[in-house]
């Protein structure tokens, strides 16, 4: 069936859009892809969002959170009616959308998780069946609720040779190893472009480190990186997931914009090498998905730290930047036909989970 997926990531810098053909099982084909971008004074307001939420105790009514999400909702109507138009498709021909909606604050700690977005509203614009909310049935039971694009991946890489690992770069980072066996542990290793682009945001003119050429040019403070990476959240073992707000800008307070971006680009590099730690098994090859994967300083550190050669997923003939999105639409054809999204190897879920709320048109 047709299926599209919308994702709104950590990094804030827009609204991915993917059509694929999936049986929500083996098989899934790409079809269309629409990255839209968002405007400066709403990532601002988004990320002014964030922060509200990550103060408060629990998901309730705060003005500023519940505008933005009526603006994000909004914005993702755009952005399928933008697909559609590219494709030539018609809302009749979808079977379903896999809405993530973006996540303002995630506490598994507390046995919550908030994802932004009216999926009623988006189903009504359209007359189109909409799954959402598809981490916090996780998270009430107990698991992490996230990393959820594992269940995709090991669809992708069914045929790769084992062990082999899927690494998704996006604000945060997370990572899917799959096992000689088949087996699948999954869970977040920390940061990725998240720091790296509010560091750009505060002490530049720019929105991120095109190319990663700031941090080319700097010096890694290594006594500051040491200091990050001693965090213990990086020495628990997984299952775990980490907010993008868990971290801060201010280590690196004081370094120039290259030592800066170079030293928070190497966190996010040496916080993989010691996920791989964490594994049964050290995989061959790691392949490399999401928006941090154009970051060519990022890139070359995560060769250097891991030890292991890092190569692209479109080199498999995967659309490194449609990854996730593809992935929400295919977990919302999972959603239909009652198959499980998230385990207990990937979220440390007690049981494997369905997840997702599903909206009807009205």
């Amino acid at each position: 069936m047709l299926a599209i997926g919308l994702m709104s990531g950590t990094s804030r810098d827009g609204i991915d859009a993917a059509l694929i053909e999936t049986d929500g099982e083996g098989a899934s084909r790409g079809i269309a892809f629409h990255a839209m971008p968002y405007g400066d004074g709403f990532r601002m307001r988004l990320a002014e969002a964030c922060q509200r939420a990550m103060t408060m105790e629990k998901p309730g009514f705060e003005p500023l959170i519940h505008a933005v999400e009526e603006e994000l909702t909004e914005l993702h109507v755009e952005a399928v009616s933008d697909l559609l138009a590219r494709t030539g498709h018609i809302a009749q021909d979808i079977a379903v959308i896999g809405f993530h909606g973006h996540t303002v604050a995630h506490r598994p700690e507390r046995r919550w998780t908030w994802q932004i977005g009216d999926g009623a509203a988006l189903a009504g614009a359209f007359g189109i069946r909409v799954v959402a909310d598809l981490r916090s049935a996780d998270v009430a039971a107990g698991g992490q609720g996230a990393p959820l694009l594992p269940v995709y991946h090991r669809a992708l890489a069914y045929d790769l040779p084992k062990p082999v690992a899927v690494l998704n770069l996006g604000g945060v980072a997370n990572i899917t190893a799959i096992a000689s066996d088949g087996e699948i542990v999954a869970f977040d290793t920390g940061m990725a472009s998240g720091l790296i682009d509010n560091w750009m945001q505060t002490h530049s003119d720019r929105s991120f480190d095109e190319n990663g050429a700031a941090a080319a040019r700097g010096k890694i403070d290594e006594a500051r990186l040491a200091s990050m990476l001693s965090d213990p959240w990086f020495a628990a073992a997984p299952p775990k997931s980490i907010d993008r707000e868990a971290f801060t800008i201010d280590a690196t307070r004081a370094l120039s914009l290259e030592d800066g971006a170079a030293t928070l680009t190497a966190f996010s590099a040496a916080a993989v090498a010691k996920a791989l730690d964490h594994l049964p098994e050290r995989p061959k090859h790691i392949y490399a998905a999401g928006g941090g994967r154009h970051n060519a300083t990022l890139m070359r550190m995560l060769a250097t730290y891991t030890g292991t050669e890092v190569r692209l997923v479109d080199e498999l003939g995967w659309d490194g930047d449609a990854l996730e999105a593809q992935g929400f639409a295919y977990m919302a054809v999972r959603h239909l036909k009652g198959l499980p999204i998230s385990f207990p190897g990937t979220t440390g879920a007690p049981q494997p989970m369905t997840g997702g709320v599903l909206f009807e048109p009205a």
